[in-house]
């Protein structure tokens, strides 16, 4: 579609030619319609970015011809003209999905101003659509959210460690995204056509977690009304992840680690060994290594689960993935809820820079479906955050009208923060519009993060040297 295509729909033809006679003049590429039904078919091979049509037209009004184009998924910004001036009608149109709506007789500066406005909105919406979808493209490696330094260490011991059979523990707080990455390893691997079953070792007490695990004869317990497939089976030829390693009892671990070892067992129950090729992923907020000396791990299992280890770092420590955080759960709770809330207002992405999250990506997620649920317009406001996060402003944050008075480092700190505001939290899209490296941004907003503004006089020369 080009983005200076007009299309001028009317039944008079003195009017119609008049109105693309100008247009052409200012430079646009026009073509005409006598009515809706010419007008409908031309929106397929003409493709405009504007339809600039008259409401009273013989065979199909401009409101059908409107109706019907969206119908169809025609994208084009609509423009109403009538010589029938009414509230009602201007608001019908704009129900309708018009742009705007002009009166007969036409004033040709006022249809200029308003088509331009038109065309630049448009093409800032464009804009902003790409922004979202090169931030999705950028920052997501099988779901997961983020192109921080620590995260693309993460990846890259993903990708390696995927390739092969090796068992794998994923280490982290709770929240950071265990899951996920769990999910990255098996849809990286040659097993990824093949099945992902998960086991969540706390949740189960011992004898539930043994049967779950390597399933139960007919009559083996009260209850075992029939033979049960353990997920070790239902997992053969795949990928098991087991989360929460580090709770399962001693019990359970002797009979974990002969499956490592052999690639057998029997169900509870059974005396028939069964023997699958099924590949662990394990994951735990527990540090396994001091449960081994407090004599609550295995040693043997800790080694067997431990091939390769994957360390997730808290949020806390990757706070420039913060910004495209919030807008992914932006987009995916105003969709959930139905709202339009598409951006946050001066201040809050400061607020979410400035607090340690605790809860990691989990208590970051809530945060803002809380605020979306709670948001009254279509920015977040500091006032729909939680109120752990609605404290007194970080040392050193500015108002965005501070100029006279401030330091450079003040000034550039707020560059920074309101930029990524605009372009929905992309790093590098604000790195190319100040002109600065994508490391300095994030070497700048792990410093925000810390509620510090740096000074050029106390800063490292090798920090300041890694960021460019």
């Amino acid at each position: 579609m080009s983005a200076q295509r007009i299309l001028v729909v009317d039944d008079e033809d003195n009017a119609r030619r008049a109105i693309a006679t100008i247009l052409e003049e200012e430079g646009y590429e026009v073509a005409e319609a006598s009515d809706g039904e010419e007008a409908l078919a031309r929106l397929t091979d003409f493709s405009p970015a504007v339809v600039l049509t008259d409401v009273r037209m013989p065979k199909m009004d401009g409101l059908t011809l409107l109706q019907k184009a969206r119908e169809q998924g025609v994208e084009s910004t609509f423009i109403m003209m009538t010589a029938f001036a009414s509230v009602e009608t201007a608001v019908e149109a704009m129900r309708a999905g018009a742009e705007h709506y002009l009166v007969k007789p036409l004033d040709v500066n006022a249809v200029l101003v308003v088509l331009g406005k038109a065309l630049e909105k448009r093409a800032l919406r464009r804009e902003a659509e790409n922004l979202r979808e090169q931030v999705r493209k950028r920052a997501r490696f099988h779901n997961i959210i983020g192109d921080s330094p620590q995260l693309q260490g993460v990846y890259d011991m993903v990708r390696r460690a995927a390739a092969t059979r090796a068992t794998v523990l994923i280490l982290g707080e709770s929240g950071t995204g265990k899951e996920l990455i769990a999910q990255a390893i098996h849809h990286e691997s040659p097993r990824k056509d093949k099945p992902f079953v998960k086991v969540h070792c706390a949740a189960l007490s011992e004898s539930l977690l043994e049967s779950e695990l390597f399933g139960h004869e007919k009559g083996s317990f009260t209850g075992a009304v029939a033979r049960k497939e353990g997920r070790f089976e239902l997992a053969d030829e795949g990928t098991l992840f087991l989360d929460e390693i580090g709770e399962i009892s001693p019990s359970v671990q002797v009979k974990l680690l002969r499956v490592l070892q052999q690639r057998e067992f029997e169900r509870v129950g059974g005396t028939q060994t069964i023997k699958v090729d099924v590949r662990i992923v394990a994951a735990t907020h527990r540090d396994l290594a001091a449960e081994v000396k407090a004599g609550r791990f295995r040693e043997d299992l800790y080694y067997r689960l431990n091939v390769v280890a994957v360390m997730l770092p808290p949020l806390r420590e990757r706070k420039s993935d913060v910004p495209a955080l919030v807008s992914h759960f932006l987009e995916k709770y105003s969709d959930a809820y139905g709202k339009n809330v598409s951006g946050l207002a001066p201040g809050t992405l400061q607020a979410l820079l400035a607090y340690d999250w605790p809860g990691n990506i989990r208590e970051l997620e809530n945060a803002i479906e809380r605020a979306v649920v709670l948001a009254m317009g279509p920015e977040l406001t500091t006032d729909d955050l939680p109120p752990v996060l609605r404290g007194p402003r970080p040392t050193g944050s500015t108002p965005s009208s501070l100029i006279p008075g401030a330091t450079l480092a003040e000034i550039e700190r707020e560059a920074i923060l309101r930029t990524l505001e605009m372009v929905q939290g992309s790093t590098t899209r604000a790195a190319e519009i100040l002109g600065i490296s994508v490391r300095k941004v994030q070497y700048r907003l792990k410093e925000y993060g810390a509620g510090g503004i740096p000074r050029a006089e106390e800063e490292a020369p090798e920090a300041e040297a890694a960021s460019e």
